[in-house]
């Protein structure tokens, strides 16, 4: 267990968490969620899926204290935010629906202002200012006017923000909503690096393809209601004999007959096909425990794995489940 100073509070830390229990909002007659339970534990990634008015953007509004439930709780690092919001948010970087910065400040100029809001010491202002702007590389644009920026610019700084107090858990709301294909490559890139800096990401999208390329796990929500929460391999693969595709990047060229060589022994593996010298699509089932193995044993033999993501028919295998449970409770 780690120990961390944010905000005037000392923290002790273990690992990230995210907890609703019994989490029920309505307005009027209008149930938004109704006694939603759910627990994120980890350092991971965990898209939130359903469709629209499903109760995503509720869910995580109470999560960072926007709105209020109508009944049960919602904790963070086991910390109760009705109780102890100050204790609750410390660790948590938020980013929901697109918020407006002024147009008139420079990207440094905004994230200064946020680091102040979320107590940066003054001192160390500047520094981690700096560092959030290379995590969304925006070094170049620094001083450059926020009314000025694309969209996808604007997205990035947005999530520098939500990432200035260096929180363990993000909650994301459709961080690639609105921007062009190019700019929600840029924003998943980003994802996919934080994903490497041990943090909890729970984030919001309608877009199957990119929980699929992101996200470790998946919670469903339809009506107000938990419908499914487990692991993306496990819901892909619900048949255990249902066979996915995932396709692999080399940084050079491989041997597909040595990495056939090297894959025999684990029996899940289907084909293994060459797309090009640096890229093969490997077919298994076995669900998560066939993906670890294939990856640790790719790993092992030091050929410069860069990527193992899923390919189309994983995407149509998540869309199949996604469908069949929303239509359950239509």
């Amino acid at each position: 267990m780690s120990s961390k100073y944010i905000q005037g509070v000392f923290l002790l830390c273990a690992v990230p968490s995210l907890e609703a229990v019994s989490l029920s909002k309505r307005y009027g007659t209008l149930v938004a969620l109704a006694s939603l339970n759910l627990k994120l534990q980890g350092s991971k990634c965990v898209g939130f899926l359903g469709p629209n008015g499903a109760g995503k953007t509720t869910t995580l509004k109470i999560f960072s204290d926007m709105i209020r439930a109508s009944e049960g709780e919602a904790y963070i690092n086991g910390v109760e935010i009705k109780a102890n919001k100050r204790l609750a948010l410390a660790s948590c970087g938020v980013l929901v629906e697109t918020p407006e910065i002024y147009p008139a400040l420079t990207a440094r100029e905004a994230l200064s202002m946020f680091a102040e809001i979320k107590g940066v010491p003054k001192g160390k202002r500047s520094e981690r200012v700096n560092e959030v702007v290379a995590e969304v590389r925006m070094e170049d644009w620094i001083d450059g006017k926020v009314g000025k920026f694309s969209k996808g610019m604007k997205q990035r700084i947005n999530i520098a923000a939500a990432l200035i107090g260096d929180p363990e858990i993000l909650i994301l709301d459709e961080p690639t909503s609105g921007l062009d294909p190019r700019g929600m490559a840029e924003v998943r890139e980003i994802l996919k690096s934080l994903k490497r800096r041990n943090k909890l990401i729970f984030m919001s999208s309608h877009l199957l393809n990119e929980v699929t390329d992101i996200c470790d796990e998946v919670a469903l929500i339809n009506k107000g209601r938990l419908l499914l929460y487990d692991s993306v391999m496990n819901v892909v693969t619900r048949n255990a004999d249902a066979e996915v595709e995932f396709e692999v990047q080399f940084s050079r060229p491989v041997d597909k007959s040595a990495i056939s060589s090297a894959l025999a022994p684990i029996k899940s593996v289907r084909s293994i096909k060459e797309i090009d010298s640096r890229t093969l699509s490997i077919s298994f089932s076995g669900g998560n425990s066939a993906q670890e193995a294939i990856v640790s044993e790719l790993a092992s033999m030091n050929i410069g794995l860069l990527n193992f993501r899923a390919s189309n028919s994983t995407i149509t295998a998540l869309e199949d489940v996604y469908l069949s449970l929303i239509k359950e409770v239509t």
